[in-house]
């Protein structure tokens, strides 16, 4: 017999407004939650979310400002032409990288990418995620390895090859740089990341202990059926937004 599990559901919104405040709550949201988790790394690190309005622009966070101080009211809003619509000029590379995502993906409506230590890491390797736990099952054939390495992005062109090399997946791990992941949400998008990142350790602490035993094909399959879906990707947000929020409600400023 199963339990039926009630899932919520993501809200709805009557108004642009209320789309666009829900949007950047959630977006400054995902910074602290970075921060909290040391997923920040001096001026590196991005995290973009789609206006729902002007479609062709994302909002970002300000250049050289520290994820613990990202608040609503400092974000930036970024044409795909590079033109600062609204706040302070972003990251070049968050430019170069994330113009060319929501350009080539009109169902990806947020990006985040951080140099965390662990994804950094296992970006050096080279290799896929393997299907050892049942979170790193999201990731099952559903992620994909940017190989080049030149220096810091700020070439649009290479922003090209990295969305080409995501292709439909979640996630891209882009070589000795670390790890980015898209969503339909920030809160999906957000969600990739911090689970992709703690994949990413496990699998490192598993192989420096011995020889982990991988999920098979068909079982790691059904798991990302279960667990990889962009409703779950925002599901699993939810708890850590409410938690940030009532720790740090000036986030919402």
């Amino acid at each position: 017999m199963k339990m039926e599990v009630f899932r919520p559901q993501p809200p709805s919104f009557d108004n642009i407004e209320a789309h666009r405040a829900h949007i950047k709550q959630r977006l400054a949201a995902a910074f602290r939650l970075f921060s909290r988790f040391g997923f920040d790394e001096g001026v590196a690190g991005h995290i973009t979310a789609r206006d729902p309005e002007r479609t062709d622009c994302f909002w970002v966070n300000p250049f050289a400002v520290h994820f613990s101080q990202i608040r609503t009211s400092n974000l930036s809003l970024v044409s795909e032409t590079g033109e600062v619509i609204h706040g302070a000029p972003c990251n070049a590379a968050a430019f170069a990288i994330h113009s060319s995502i929501h350009r080539a993906r009109s169902d990806v409506n947020a990006a985040a990418h951080a140099h965390a230590v662990y994804g950094k890491s296992w970006s050096s390797l080279l290799r896929l995620l393997d299907p050892l736990t049942q979170d790193a099952c999201s990731f099952y054939k559903h992620h994909s390895i940017y190989h080049e390495y030149h220096a810091s992005v700020y070439d649009t062109e290479e922003g090209d090859r990295i969305a080409q090399v995501l292709g439909s997946n979640k996630a891209v791990i882009m070589a000795n740089h670390g790890n980015l992941t898209v969503g339909e949400t920030v809160d999906e998008a957000a969600w990739w990341f911090i689970t992709m990142e703690r994949s990413c350790q496990a699998q490192l602490m598993a192989e420096a202990a011995g020889r982990p035993r991988i999920i098979d094909d068909q079982a790691a399959l059904l798991t990302r059926e279960q667990l990889g879906t962009p409703h779950f990707g925002w599901l699993a947000f939810q708890p850590l937004y409410a938690k940030i929020v009532r720790e740090q409600p000036d986030l919402l400023e």
